[in-house]
């Protein structure tokens, strides 16, 4: 079985600069600290937080929208979850929503934790 998380923050700063941000590894490893490579072509491969989560980019709409193919190192071999972002600018902010799918049950308090620690509070910490 799996859980969803749905969650949505309000970042100072353009959808551009955001997506950006999660799209450029020499961007995201300033912003998180840990190693990370990431492809900018959809089908290209991302592996974060020094390999502890890799994937796949499925959608790359700049700007707009964020679809990946996404899973944390601990699960089980074959598992993915997808996680989806879109960007809503508005008053030189931006709302991100992200909807996260597929994960194993159990991982949902992890997950849900590590949105906000590792992205929202990154996020809001680089543009602030």
């Amino acid at each position: 079985m799996s859980e969803r998380i749905e969650q949505e923050e309000i970042i100072n700063a353009s959808a551009a600069d955001i997506y950006a941000a999660l799209t450029q590894a020499d961007i995201f490893r300033e912003m998180t600290g840990p190693p990370a490579e990431i492809s900018a072509d959809e089908g290209g491969e991302f592996s974060l937080f020094g390999g502890f989560i890799t994937g796949r980019n499925i959608e790359l709409v700049s700007g707009v929208r964020l679809v990946q193919a996404w899973r944390s190192k601990s699960w089980d071999e074959g598992v993915y979850s997808v996680v989806l972002f879109t960007f809503e600018e508005a008053d030189g902010k931006t709302l991100v929503k992200l909807v996260h799918t597929g994960f194993p049950v159990d991982q949902k308090p992890h997950l849900e934790e590590g949105w906000h620690k590792n992205y929202w509070s990154n996020l809001s910490q680089k543009f602030g």
